[in-house]
């Protein structure tokens, strides 16, 4: 059997995701019955991997630009209650605060949108914040997994000399 890694990077690689996958399962049901909510933080995970070390894609960027349009959004919608107004104030509010704090990240727009247009239900906020940190989570295991990755080659072309 044709082995790219020794066992130990092999296994290392394989639990890292397993690990992950098992917890978006258990989570699973609580998001459930908010797909829509969640589907800005979708658009962040494909550009985070697309392209991992553009400032737009930065841990930083997308917890402060998802955590304060999701407020945003949530508060103007409380003062106004759904639609475009609360909508358009909780837009132009996210992106001036996303360049104030020099944090451009363009899917925390729609987060804002989402939560103004929506009627919601009181634990909403939560279960977005709580896919945030799973989505830092899903990075920083991408980040590991190249670690993992660099220092399994290393290790490789010392064996081979």
């Amino acid at each position: 059997m044709f082995r790219k890694f020794n066992l130990k990077t092999e296994i290392i690689l394989a639990v890292m995701p397993a690990t992950m996958i098992i917890s978006v399962l258990m989570l699973l049901e609580i998001f459930t019955s908010q797909k829509l909510l969640f589907s800005s933080l979708a658009s962040s995970a494909f550009l985070i991997y697309m392209d991992p070390k553009h400032p737009t894609n930065r841990v930083r960027t997308l917890i402060i630009a998802q955590i304060s349009a999701a407020l945003i959004g949530y508060l103007i919608f409380i003062l106004l209650g759904p639609g475009y107004l609360s909508a358009a104030i909780s837009m132009i509010i996210a992106i001036i605060v996303m360049i104030s704090a020099k944090a451009m990240h363009p899917p925390a727009v729609s987060s804002a949108m989402i939560f103004a247009f929506q009627y919601t239900k009181p634990n909403t906020l939560m279960l977005f914040m709580m896919a945030v940190l799973l989505l830092v989570m899903l990075i920083v295991l991408q980040k590991l997994s190249l670690w993992v990755l660099k220092k399994a080659d290393k290790e490789n072309v010392a064996e081979e000399i």
